[in-house]
């Protein structure tokens, strides 16, 4: 009786394939994580495979930032003619949702055709493949029936999608996603939005301002539960005041579709109706049908873990939301510098996510960056908290209508550092500029208190907050 069999090299041609391609890298994954590693290591000279089922670019020119904020632009012009009355006489506008559907069409998604995209990616020396890209072992990814073996390794950049909760009798029923709302031609008469996060709130207000009557279902016990819990408070009152029912603290229960209207059943009792329904409750990853199980890390995982230079094991990094640092373009497009170098052996300063920042464009825009006062507290951190409303800045008192909002800093007392900020108002993302900076950089706040700051101006706020320290 012999020994047995040797195991087999992953790495060696697999009989069934039809095909076997030795490359240097394959990029899973062409959002804007993804297509921008392997646009930097085509670049640099690498034989690169980037791997896409679905559109070069993904969420954020199609989807996601760039389409919602042009519908966003639109909205806040209506808003600005509706204050009119209160600061330079009288105006009206006849909302016209026509203009803004084929803006998104003509500018922003090329009515959703990538070939620019890949057309930039192949022109920098990219090989593109359309398909979904599978691993089956070190290095090894399969794709349409080929496979593709990568000297230096793989780059997961597979993003997330809208994640529907399992509410009965949601599941079959014509609800929307981000994709849905972003590519309508023509809106509902009323809309129920499940989820009052980011992505809920900025359409919520979007659809409102354009005339739709409109209810936010939120579970927790805010809008923006991510944020300040001050943040989501002015919103609420902001979306009250502009007609938009709000339900906070109530999952909903139970969902039916008859006649052509949505209701949603609530724990105490409430049934909301509308024409149609909006699932914006968060994002699903999928690395169970990635293969990753190949690589011995669990199917049921929800996002990958890389280490400081967004390296997972020997020959596989990620990059982007499937890296579970954040949902945000501009950290993914951060971290696939630091993949590319790591894949090239170039130095890179590292990401520093105590310092990341992100802005939610409602109308006041909610910006904020590092830690909350909550977790800053959690953290051990001996927290002195200032809060300046915009409304009393002077910039904020000259505004007037359209001022809501407030500029709120987290400090380390013992070692006088801002360790987070939250920045709401009508230039909150703006503001958080600055505010970034002194998180990122460290500055003290001595040195932050000794600078002069321009007036009258929205960032001078963070002056007045600052003062509030004492």
């Amino acid at each position: 009786m012999t020994d047995a069999a040797p195991k087999p090299d992953p790495l060696s041609p697999d009989p069934a394939q039809q095909d076997v391609t030795d490359v240097d890298i394959v990029v899973i994954g062409l959002g804007p994580g993804g297509e921008a590693a392997a646009g930097q290591l085509a670049e640099a000279g690498l034989n690169v495979v980037g791997v896409e089922a679905g559109l070069v670019g993904g969420e954020c020119p199609y989807w996601g930032c760039i389409p919602s904020k042009m519908m966003i632009r639109a909205a806040n012009a209506l808003a600005e003619v509706d204050r009119v009355a209160g600061l330079a006489g009288s105006a009206s506008a006849s909302p016209d949702w026509a203009p803004v559907a084929e803006r998104i069409r003509s500018q922003a998604t090329d009515n959703w055709n990538d070939q620019v995209a890949v057309d930039r990616f192949v022109g920098k020396g990219g090989t593109f493949v359309r398909g979904y890209g599978t691993i089956t072992g070190p290095g090894q990814v399969d794709v349409n029936g080929d496979r593709y073996r990568a000297r230096k390794g793989v780059i997961v950049a597979t993003g997330t999608l809208a994640a529907v909760p399992p509410i009965p009798g949601l599941d079959g029923t014509p609800y929307w996603t981000n994709h849905e709302i972003v590519q309508t031609e023509t809106l509902p008469e009323s809309l129920i939005v499940l989820g009052g996060g980011a992505i809920g709130s900025e359409l919520a207000q979007v659809m409102s301002r354009f005339g739709v009557d409109v209810t936010v279902v939120e579970g927790l016990d805010q809008l923006l539960p991510q944020n300040e819990p001050e943040a989501g408070q002015v919103l609420a009152e902001v979306f009250e005041a502009e007609g938009i029912a709000v339900h906070t603290g109530q999952f909903a229960e139970k969902v039916s579709y008859e006649n052509n209207q949505f209701s949603v059943h609530l724990p105490d009792g409430t049934v909301v109706s509308a024409e149609k329904l909006l699932v914006a409750a968060g994002r699903k990853t999928f690395l169970k049908e990635l293969g990753v199980e190949a690589v011995g890390i669990d199917p049921e995982t929800r996002f990958l873990q890389p280490d400081g230079n967004q390296r997972v094991q020997d020959s596989l990094w990620a990059v982007g939301d499937i890296a579970g640092d954040g949902l945000f373009t501009h950290l993914a497009i951060r971290q696939a510098d630091v993949a590319a170098a790591d894949i090239l052996a170039q130095p890179i300063e590292p990401l520093n996510l105590d310092a990341l920042s992100a802005v939610t464009f409602t109308d006041p825009e909610v910006g904020a960056v590092g830690a909350t006062e909550k977790a800053a507290r959690e953290a051990g951190i001996n927290v002195a908290v200032a809060f300046k409303p915009v409304a009393h800045t002077a910039r904020g008192w000259l505004h007037s209508h359209g001022n809501e909002g407030f500029i709120k800093l987290v400090v380390d007392a013992d070692n006088q550092l801002l360790v987070g900020a939250t920045s709401v108002g009508p230039a909150g993302g703006e503001v958080l500029g600055i505010l970034s900076l002194a998180v990122h950089a460290k500055i003290p706040i001595p040195t932050l208190k000794s600078m002069i700051f321009a007036y009258p101006t929205f960032h001078k706020g963070v002056e007045d907050a600052l003062n509030e320290l004492g």
